[in-house]
């Protein structure tokens, strides 16, 4: 069964539910805005669903019910809802600054708070998902009440295995497609990811070949060195220190361990992990007091003098503008410090040692890349590289090859000296 690329079987019924689309003229401005549209076979038949509400609707003639639907007439939902609404309409009457806030207001922002946690998790455990082996389970049994997002459950694929269990039908294929456009879309990583490993069970599924990639790696996880309070690990490329929201596998969830600090994906090399609180809150202490001293290296994209050394402050905070990247920023930025040491030179590429004294996010790929710092990018960034030379690099070429805290010294060989 296809649901992570397309299967041609659903043309057909793709065309039908967009015939059926657009005889809805009150539809199409809203459709035009990035609406998910999505379809299942099954012998005989089709099923058809969209990403959350449409027309302000959960449900609409012709597509599948929700999993759970929150705007049934009565439900406490939406009387919680109400309730905070009255709240928020009570604070605006108020209208003092926060700096200034009565008591009432202090009280009535409590109150807000806990209502709306409470409505949230009471929310995502309405949503009980069934799968082909007949099981069931509620969201917070797949993912953690702190991971939970707004809107699981409510994509397209979800709803259409949901209703094709509670009618007893086996799904043949899943496509999902951008209603604006026509493209077909795998579900997303984000919030379906959890909810589908599940709800997947029991069938004749493809792989999913952004899962199985990450997947790919985990043999190539290696232990360095390891004891009763920590373990160091020698982390390949491509795979995440921690977990993200495309909830794929990292170096946490696999060990079971807590990193002290991160590699960014694409970066390869030392990762250190504590396998207690404790241990975790001392070792990061030590980080934060700069007791630890870690080393990179990196091939850039050009040639460079050998021997020559500086040291590199730059100060960096988000760009706003173009997450995730970052940026020089006098005004806004933290204060970033590397030390660059040019080793030798690779076929057209310089090899150099970077020493960061402090740890900002991306700060050794910006600090190469700025031209008021070495202006000279690291071969494979995808994000602050030159187009088209890195383009025969398969990764990010940035390595953590050196580790040293507590007196003791970790190394990992450089993967092109």
């Amino acid at each position: 069964m296809k649901i992570f690329t397309f299967d041609e079987a659903c043309r057909p019924a793709m065309a039908s539910v967009m015939a059926n689309i657009r005889a809805h003229p009150q539809w199409q401005a809203e459709l035009r805005g990035g609406k998910t549209l999505g379809v299942l076979l099954y012998e005989g038949g089709f099923l058809a669903a969209f990403s959350g509400t449409l027309g302000g609707q959960t449900r609409q003639e012709g597509f599948v019910p929700p999993v759970f639907d929150l705007m049934q007439p009565g439900s406490w939902f939406l009387e919680e809802e109400a309730a905070i609404s009255a709240i928020n309409a009570r604070l605006e009457l108020l209208g003092h600054p926060a700096s200034a806030a009565s008591e009432e207001e202090c009280r009535l922002r409590c109150e807000r708070k806990r209502r709306s946690r409470a409505l949230q998790d009471w929310l995502f455990r309405q949503y009980r998902f069934l799968n082909a082996l007949g099981e069931e389970r509620a969201l917070p049994d797949l993912v953690p009440l702190n991971l939970c997002q707004s809107g699981m459950g409510d994509c397209c694929a979800p709803k259409l295995l949901q209703e094709a269990y509670h009618r007893g039908l086996t799904p043949l294929a899943v496509a999902e497609w951008d209603a604006a456009s026509g493209a077909f879309v795998p579900p997303c990583a984000g919030r379906c990811r959890p909810i589908l490993q599940f709800m997947l069970r029991g069938l004749d599924v493809e792989p999913d070949p952004r899962l199985a990639e990450s997947e790919r790696l985990i043999p190539l996880l290696r232990t360095v060195w390891e004891d009763e309070r920590i373990r160091v690990v020698d982390k390949p490329s491509g795979l995440l220190s921690v977990p993200g929201k495309e909830f794929l596998p990292s170096v946490e969830s696999v060990t079971g361990y807590t990193a002290v600090h991160r590699l960014d994906r694409d970066t390869s090399g030392l990762l250190l992990l504590a396998k207690n609180p404790v241990e975790l809150s001392r070792l990061r202490s030590l980080f934060e007091s700069r007791q630890v001293e870690k080393r990179y290296v990196a091939l850039l994209e050009h040639e460079m003098p050998v021997g020559m050394e500086r040291d590199i402050a730059l100060p960096l905070c988000p760009d706003i503008f173009c997450r995730p990247r970052q940026t020089v920023s006098e005004r806004y930025g933290k204060k970033a410090l590397t030390h660059s040491h040019v080793v030798s030179n690779l076929e057209g590429h310089a090899l150099v040692h970077l020493t960061p004294h402090t740890g900002r996010t991306h700060q050794l790929r910006v600090h190469c890349a700025h031209p008021e710092g070495l202006g000279n990018p690291i071969l494979g960034d995808p994000l602050y590289g030159t187009p088209g030379i890195g383009v025969s690099s398969s990764r990010l070429m940035l390595h953590a090859f050196f580790l040293a805290i507590d007196g003791h010294e970790f190394f990992s060989p450089s993967p092109w000296a």
